[in-house]
């Protein structure tokens, strides 16, 4: 699933009440999942000037980018930072853990190929699903529109909340940023 629709699903979802701290936290919960992908392959393409086809075809698998992946996709960690926010009672961590195992629950049918071991430390075993969300040979070409319908879902439900004025700002741009990304996908990346 595409960041965008991440963060729009998983505010919508853990983002109550619509105080600040919590949509905060619910955002970034959704996000934390997908950052070090961002960093790894910012800095690699950005700074390091290293061709996008090396980072996605051989850094994206390597065995370092694979260990980063699994600790931050890890249901397990996830779950533990979840129980502990529960036994603490603490809102805006419950929101950030609960958005997160979101991402990966999300996640977990709908990479093809390019999947994490969201069971690390018990297993480094990657399901390998028959779905991905961007590979139209996967599946992408039905799965994008749902993904789509799915993050307009979670911005009605958000601005329905009347939430404040930087928020409404942020989930526009969130939705401008998934309709974009999923026409992306379904116009330009056509079957090889």
């Amino acid at each position: 699933m595409n960041t965008p629709a991440h963060l729009l699903i998983g505010a919508a979802v853990f983002g109550r009440p619509a105080t600040s701290r919590i949509l905060l936290a619910a955002f970034a919960g959704a996000m934390l999942p997908d950052l070090s992908l961002y960093v790894m392959a910012g800095v690699s393409l950005i700074l390091l000037d290293i061709p996008p086809q090396i980072v996605f075809g051989e850094l994206y698998f390597s065995r370092a980018w694979q260990t980063v992946f699994a600790i931050d996709n890890s249901v397990f960690v996830w779950g533990a930072l979840l129980a502990f926010a529960l036994w603490r009672r603490s809102t805006w961590a419950i929101a950030l853990c609960g958005a997160a195992l979101l991402h990966l629950a999300l996640d977990f049918p709908l990479h093809h190929d390019d999947g994490r071991a969201h069971f690390w430390p018990a297993t480094s075993w990657i399901f390998e699903s028959p779905l991905s969300y961007w590979d139209r040979n996967h599946g992408a070409g039905w799965l994008a529109p749902i993904e789509a319908a799915l993050a307009c879902v979670g911005t009605w439900v958000l601005w329905r909340r009347g939430l404040p004025v930087w928020a409404l700002v942020l989930c526009a741009v969130l939705l401008f940023a998934e309709l974009w990304i999923v026409r992306q996908w379904l116009f330009f990346f056509i079957d090889s």
